[in-house]
């Protein structure tokens, strides 16, 4: 009901007294006032005059559930968000409610992380309230060999997003890198749950440098703002990931792999590009030729000779 009475703030442009509010939402004045209250908590800049009312001024960028699902308009994909301010890893939350029955198309996001997880061990530095970070609980009907096509169109939907929004040109790095100017601003980890040939479920973690400063990033990475020199909204950026991640995912379903793999190349940063790839311990180096069916990486090595990849660390050499 706490949405309910900024809904009717926000579409307020002028103030909108207590007694209008409790009258609309069928709540006392006193329940009126301990919402506006809580909301003022989180960040909402609310004017208050008596014998006038209320006057929303500002909203905080906060990742919070009814910011999110406002005007969100997806079918599957946050119809069930779950909000924290401060959390280990949103992709921890994410596998202990999936393990728990929670529904498909659940979001986990948070405003910062204290252990948020990258590819292979790795750390994904989180400060709070600059980057998104989030995790989303997928449960498709498809077999194991088939997974790696999650992470191909979550990553071409948030590239779209992204270039849509902050009006630049994303790129994705195999498998799982998004990169602005040959800068990683975002990166995504899939973890998934299985039984034999079948999948429970899949959770795909998201981390994207949205306002984040150069100071708080590792070597060699980005953020929007470091790339544009602009702030963006967390919030209309994460409706709008959420929004393409679903038309590719629906895509996906309805179509089956050959569509996410075209759209997947027009945001290739590394086809045709010579390459050294790190893979269980063994080192090879050759020219990248484009990404199978299943999302594997085909190199043609210097020996001449076509090898598929299914995993490895990627790094363009000159």
């Amino acid at each position: 009901m706490k949405s309910k009475v900024l809904e009717l703030l926000k579409n307020c442009t002028s103030f909108i007294s207590k007694e209008e509010i409790s009258e609309k939402l069928n709540l006392s004045r006193q329940i009126v006032s301990k919402y506006v209250d809580q909301l003022k908590e989180i960040g909402y800049d609310i004017q208050v005059i008596p014998h006038l009312g209320y006057k929303l001024i500002s909203c905080p960028d906060r990742l919070l559930p009814f910011e999110i699902q406002d005007k969100l308009n997806t079918k599957i994909i946050g119809k069930k968000i779950h909000h924290y301010d401060l959390v280990e890893s949103t992709m921890d939350v994410a596998m202990k409610l999936a393990l728990e029955g929670a529904c498909e198309g659940t979001v986990i996001c948070a405003e910062g992380q204290t252990k948020g997880k990258g590819r292979l061990g790795r750390e994904w530095i989180s400060p709070k309230y600059k980057g998104v970070y989030f995790s989303l609980i997928l449960k498709p009907e498809i077999s194991l060999n088939q997974a790696p096509i999650i992470t191909l169109l979550t990553a071409v939907g948030i590239c779209r997003a992204v270039n849509r929004m902050a009006l630049v040109s994303a790129s994705i790095k195999w498998p799982n890198d998004i990169l602005v100017n040959n800068k990683k601003i975002g990166g995504i980890l899939t973890e998934l749950n299985a039984e034999q040939d079948r999948i429970n479920f899949i959770i795909v973690g998201i981390g994207i440098n949205v306002n984040t400063s150069k100071s708080l990033l590792p070597p060699n990475a980005g953020s929007l703002k470091s790339e544009t020199k602009e702030d963006f909204s967390r919030i209309e950026l994460v409706k709008e990931i959420l929004r393409d991640i679903e038309h590719f995912y629906l895509l996906f379903k309805k179509k089956g792999t050959q569509p996410i793999i075209e759209k997947w190349r027009e945001f290739s940063f590394l086809t045709g590009e010579r390459v050294e790839v790190v893979c269980q311990k063994r080192k090879l180096t050759g020219v990248v030729l484009d990404v199978d069916s299943d999302g594997s990486l085909l190199i043609r090595e210097d020996s001449g000779f076509i090898k598929r990849l299914t995993a490895g660390d990627v790094i363009r050499v000159r």
